[in-house]
């Protein structure tokens, strides 16, 4: 169980069952690639400031063995609570994009969508998301929808995450 550490500053508390090193696997499917499951390792700290920084690193799995095939997603950003039970989380991706979520978060549960995306020149067509977190049993859980190459926003992955360490 997370024991609230007296160094977190207020306005982190209601985000403060973030915190720590995750571990798990999910699946991904989308209209325009294959479906597949992947395993993924999130970190989430923080200073003393009032924000948590998130790392997150993903890689394909063979749907057999489950050995890692190749590396899958790597993003990095921060978490920024707001007043009136609402947060921000900005992303950055290798891929040339840039994302903007804004939402709302309860105990234990935050919902998200896009408030801005950018993307490089070379960057993949990406439009919005939404991302929904949620602590379950001790379990960190999460889903996002993509608006992407042509499609509306649809289910695109999901994962179950473990607190280790």
């Amino acid at each position: 169980m997370f024991h609230l550490d007296q160094d977190i500053p207020e306005p982190l508390r209601p985000l403060a069952w973030l915190i720590g090193r995750w571990e798990g696997a999910g699946v991904l499917g989308y209209p325009t690639i294959e479906s597949a499951h992947f395993g993924q390792e999130v970190e989430v700290t923080h200073d003393g400031r009032s924000f948590l920084k998130w790392e997150s690193r993903a890689w394909i799995l063979d749907s057999e063995t489950g050995e890692r095939v190749r590396p899958a997603a790597v993003e990095s950003g921060f978490w920024r609570p707001q007043p009136n039970g609402e947060v921000e989380l900005l992303l950055a991706h290798p891929t040339g994009i840039l994302e903007l979520y804004y939402g709302t978060m309860e105990p234990a549960r935050i919902q998200l969508k896009t408030d801005g995306v950018l993307r490089s020149p070379g960057a993949k067509e990406y439009n919005a998301a939404t991302r929904m977190y949620g602590l379950v049993e001790s379990k960190l859980m999460w889903a996002m929808d993509m608006a992407a190459v042509g499609q509306k926003l649809q289910s695109h992955l999901s994962a179950t995450l473990t607190r280790v360490g």
